[in-house]
């Protein structure tokens, strides 16, 4: 079977999980690595074994001629690389935040509507191993017919120090949207991927560390349409008692008509049904890559609908209503008032 050739843009601290989970997917091949300095992108090459480095991203699409390229970039560069890739009708896969509004996010997805090319938003965490195992259970009505809840617990603890982030993504702090922007979001997907649809929103957000320009607290509570809330409660200052606080990114809590499902920070499921006691769930995960082996999950369903032809979970058309969310949730704390989508 011929592989899918791919080439990826931008070699920035994450695009590390990215290379990783490329390299052990048997269907493709990547081809070439792409970043405005080219001396990072060799390294990139030498590194994961790929095979061309390009500052100049329309230079590798003519050269390589990919079926696909992955954009592994800050979301303000977004719009013009998805320009190009669907100039050269290359399919895309691509790093959330996937746009820094939603009106370029929506530009994004009129252009996908015009040309024949494919788009994805790699948007990882609804494909964390315990979230797909939570999915299976809720609809086998576990906890039954009905959720009443879905609490999500968050203490980074990353972010107190004078020099927060400095160590690994020193962006952060001049973000002037942080929390929910750049980490919250994902949550926005994975409570509709659990939860269903999101009907109404009433956020509260504070700057608890005042070395950095955004938030980095967050109280956030949703209504969905089948009568459930949704809660997050987040902040990247104080700290939890979790060994790895990025496995799993925080502690979740779904309370239905008959019971509860705990998500604990170590990545266990437990299970308590109402007027018994509380059950670990038996299910495996590999503690891998990032996050339970997210990212390799992500690339590999995309792989997997590429060349199917069925529809991407996270395409741009679906994934569009997580950002009308966030940009909710914003103006919701700017009017301190709960607003619908």
């Amino acid at each position: 079977m011929t592989k899918l050739k791919g080439v990826c843009i931008g070699s920035g601290y994450f695009s590390q999980f990215h290379f990783e989970a490329w390299k052990r997917l048997e269907d493709v091949e990547i081809t070439a690595v792409c970043d405005l300095n080219k001396e990072i992108a060799e390294n990139a090459v030498k590194t994961y074994g790929f095979t061309n480095a390009y500052d100049d991203i329309e230079e590798m699409f003519i050269k390589e001629q990919p079926d696909f390229v992955d954009i592994i970039t800050p979301p303000q560069t977004h719009l013009e690389i998805c320009r190009l890739a669907m100039k050269h009708q290359v399919h895309i896969i691509c790093q959330k935040p996937l746009a820094p509004s939603l009106d370029e996010a929506q530009q994004i997805a009129d252009l996908i509507e015009q040309y024949n090319v494919r788009m994805m938003v790699h948007e990882n965490f609804r494909f964390m191993p315990w979230y797909r195992e939570i999915k299976k259970l809720l609809e086998q009505n576990v906890i039954g017919s009905q959720i009443h809840a879905l609490n999500l617990r968050v203490r980074m603890g990353d972010g107190w120090q004078k020099d927060a982030y400095m160590n690994r993504q020193p962006y952060f702090r001049e973000m002037k949207q942080l929390l929910m922007y750049e980490t919250g979001v994902h949550f926005i997907d994975v409570f509709r991927y659990l939860g269903g649809k999101i009907t109404k929103v009433y956020a509260r957000l504070k700057r608890l560390n005042t070395n950095i320009k955004g938030e980095d607290f967050s109280w956030v509570q949703f209504d969905f349409a089948n009568e459930g809330l949704g809660f997050i409660d987040a902040n990247r200052y104080n700290e939890s008692t979790a060994i790895d606080t990025r496995l799993t990114f925080g502690a979740v809590v779904l309370e239905g008509n008959k019971g509860t499902i705990r998500l604990y920070e170590d990545g266990k499921i437990a299970i308590q049904p109402l007027g018994e006691k509380e059950i670990i769930h038996n299910y495996t995960f590999k503690n891998r890559n990032f996050a339970g082996d997210c990212v390799f999950n992500t690339q590999e369903h995309f792989v997997e609908q590429l060349l199917s032809g069925s529809p991407f979970e996270t395409d741009i058309a679906t994934y569009i209503k997580n950002i009308e969310i966030l940009e909710k949730v914003y103006e919701s704390h700017e009017a301190g008032l709960p607003l619908d989508i």
